[in-house]
C-alpha cells in the first residue's frame, strides 16, 4: 500500500478494420492501474508513424480530435509510472526512434539494469538520446539492431540487455511485442476481431470484447503484419522468475496470470494469513482496493465478520497541484476515510497487502484508533520487504525499506498496532499454488534472479550524505521517537 508502485502497462493491436486508436485507448484506460503519470498513443497507416502523449491520465491525455488524427491499422499505447527517468513529458512513452530498422515506436514495462553501459556505447558510436529513461535506450537498441529479421534483431536485443522487459512495438508494416528470458513481467496475445491485440493484463481484453489467446512466452517475439502472426523464441532459459508482486499487488482482480485469475489467488492468500496468524477480533477490514479481497479470505477462513470500514476516493490520481499546509496536515485523508459506525468499539484485523517504508500505514493504523477502534492488529499478505526491486517496482532503497532495518516487533510499535503479523514465503507460494522456482521472489529474500548493480545508495542499509545532511527529519510515531530517512533527489 505505502510508497510501492509498477512500472507501466502496455498495449498493441493490429486489426485494419478497427479504429485502432480508439481500441488502443479503451485498452489503456483498463491498463490505467499500472500508470498514471503519462500516456501516449502511435499509429501506423503503413506510410508514417504518428503519435501524441502528454503527462496525466489516459482520459486527460486524450480528446475525440486527437483520436481522429491517429488513424492506421496498428497501433501501440503505454500508460507511465517512472521507475528510470523522471517524471517528465520528455520521457513519456511511446518512444519514437529511427535507424538502420527503419523508424518505431515502443513501449517498454520493466527496468533494464545494464541501460546506462548500453547508451554509453551507442553514444560513443554517435547515438543521441533525448531523455534519461531506459526505454529509450531499449528503443535505440531496437531501431539498431542487426539481422535478416525481426526475430534475429530481438534475439540480439535479449543477449544484450539485462533486466525485466515486456514491449510493445510499433514498426511502419505491424506490431511487434516482446516478454524478457525470464518472463519478469506479464504480457498476453488476444484475438480481436479482424486482427489481434497484446496487453499486459488480460482484463484490458474483456472490456474490448477480446478473446484471449494465451500469455507470451519467457523470451518470445510474437510479430503481426499483414501477411499474418509470426512467432521467434529465443533460447530456453532454465528457470523463470515471474514478480509474485503481480498477485499480490499490481495485477487487477479480473485478471489472469499465468493461466490463474487473481481473484481466488488473494482469497487464498487472506486464507493463509489466518491460518498463520490467528486473533481473537470482532471484525475485519481490508485496506482498499488491493487487500480487500485478501481481507475476505482471512474473514472467512476465521469466521471473523468482514466489514467496510474505510472508504477510498477512487478519483485520488497523480497531481501536479501542490496541497496546501491543511491539506497537506491531512495526509492519507484524502483517499481514505473511516466509519467510525462500524469501528468504534470493535477489535479490529486490518489487512493490507504490504508495508514498504511505514508511512501510509502508521496514518491508517492512527486513523482506524482514532474513529473509535479498541484495538488494531495488522496483518500483511506479503512477507516483510527487505531488499530493493531492480525489475521494474518503484519500491525505494534498502535504506528506505523499514523492515531491513527493524524487527517485526519494532515495525508493530512504530505503526501502533496492537500485533503484527505478515505472510511467510512459504505461506506465499503454497497461496499462489505454483513452484517457488518459477518466481522472483527477491525482495523478501534478496535472491535476485541475476547479477544486479551493488550500488551503496541503492542496497546499503545507510541513506548517502546527501540525505544526511540535506533532508533529515524526525518521525512522530507511536511509542518512543526514532530517527527516520525521507530524501528528496539531490539538485544539480
Amino acid at each position: 500500500m505505502d510508497s510501492l508502485n509498477e512500472a507501466c502497462g502496455i498495449f498493441g493491436v493490429f486489426a485494419p478494420n478497427e479504429d485502432v486508436a480508439r481500441v488502443t485507448f479503451f485498452g489503456l484506460y483498463a491498463l490505467q492501474h499500472r500508470g498514471q503519470e503519462s500516456a501516449g498513443i502511435a499509429t501506423t497507416d503503413g506510410k508514417t508513424i504518428k503519435l501524441h502523449k502528454n503527462m496525466g491520465l489516459v482520459s486527460q491525455v486524450f480528446q475525440e480530435e486527437d483520436l481522429l488524427h491517429l488513424q492506421g491499422f496498428a497501433a501501440i499505447g503505454h500508460t507511465r509510472y517512472s521507475t528510470t527517468g523522471s517524471s517528465r513529458l520528455e520521457n513519456a512513452q511511446p518512444f519514437e526512434v529511427d535507424g538502420p530498422n527503419g523508424l518505431i515506436a515502443l513501449g517498454h514495462n520493466g527496468n533494464v539494469i545494464n541501460a546506462d553501459l548500453l547508451r554509453a556505447e551507442m553514444e560513443a558510436e554517435g547515438r543521441e538520446f533525448a531523455t534519461s529513461t531506459d526505454s529509450e535506450v531499449i528503443a535505440h537498441l531496437v531501431a539498431t539492431a542487426p539481422g535478416r529479421d525481426w526475430g534475429e534483431r530481438m534475439a540480439y536485443v535479449m543477449r544484450r540487455t539485462h533486466g525485466a522487459f515486456c514491449l510493445t512495438i510499433l514498426t511502419k508494416d505491424g506490431v511487434i511485442a516482446v516478454r524478457d528470458p525470464l518472463g519478469i513481467r506479464p504480457l498476453s496475445l488476444a484475438r480481436l476481431d479482424g486482427g489481434f491485440c497484446f496487453a499486459s493484463e488480460t482484463c484490458a481484453f474483456d472490456h474490448l470484447g477480446a478473446t484471449f489467446i494465451r500469455d507470451v512466452e519467457p523470451g518470445e517475439t510474437v510479430l503481426i503484419d499483414h501477411e499474418g502472426i509470426h512467432s521467434y523464441r529465443f533460447r530456453e532459459e532454465e528457470r523463470q522468475a515471474f514478480c509474485i508482486f503481480e498477485y499480490i499487488y499490481f495485477a487487477r482482480p479480473d485478471s489472469y496470470l499465468r493461466g490463474e485469475r487473481v481473484y481466488p489467488v488473494r482469497m487464498a492468500l487472506g486464507a493463509q494469513l489466518a491460518r498463520e496468524h490467528p486473533v481473537e477480533a470482532d471484525i475485519v477490514v481490508g485496506v482498499p482496493d488491493s487487500a480487500t479481497t485478501a481481507a475476505v479470505g482471512y474473514a472467512r477462513e476465521s469466521g471473523i465478520p468482514f466489514a467496510e470500514a474505510l472508504v477510498k476516493n477512487r478519483y485520488v490520481g497523480r497531481t501536479f497541484i501542490m496541497p496546501d499546509q491543511r491539506i497537506r496536515d491531512r495526509g492519507v485523508r484524502l483517499k481514505y476515510n473511516p466509519l467510525r459506525e462500524v469501528l468504534e468499539g470493535q477489535r479490529v484485523v486490518l489487512v493490507d497487502d504490504t508495508i514498504v517504508r511505514s508511512t501510509t500505514t502508521r496514518h491508517v493504523v492512527k486513523m482506524i484508533r482514532e474513529a473509535g477502534a479498541r484495538e488494531v492488529h495488522l496483518r500483511v499478505t506479503a512477507p516483510p520487504i527487505t531488499h530493493p526491486c531492480f525489475f521494474g517496482i518503484d519500491m525505494g532503497r534498502r535504506w528506505e525499506l523499514i523492515a531491513a532495518k527493524e524487527t517485526v516487533e519494532q515495525i508493530r510499535d512504530e505503526i501502533g498496532a496492537d500485533s503484527l503479523g505478515y505472510l511467510s514465503p512459504e505461506g506465499l507460494v503454497a497461496a499462489v499454488g505454483q513452484p517457488q522456482e518459477s518466481f522472483c521472489m527477491a525482495c523478501f529474500t534478496g535472491g535476485y534472479p541475476m547479477e544486479v548493480p551493488q550500488e551503496l545508495d541503492k542496497l546499503g542499509l545507510e541513506p548517502p550524505a546527501w540525505a544526511r545532511d540535506r533532508h533529515e527529519v524526525e518521525w512522530e510515531a507511536a511509542g518512543p521517537r526514532r530517527r527516520a530517512w525521507e530524501p528528496a533527489p539531490p539538485v544539480g
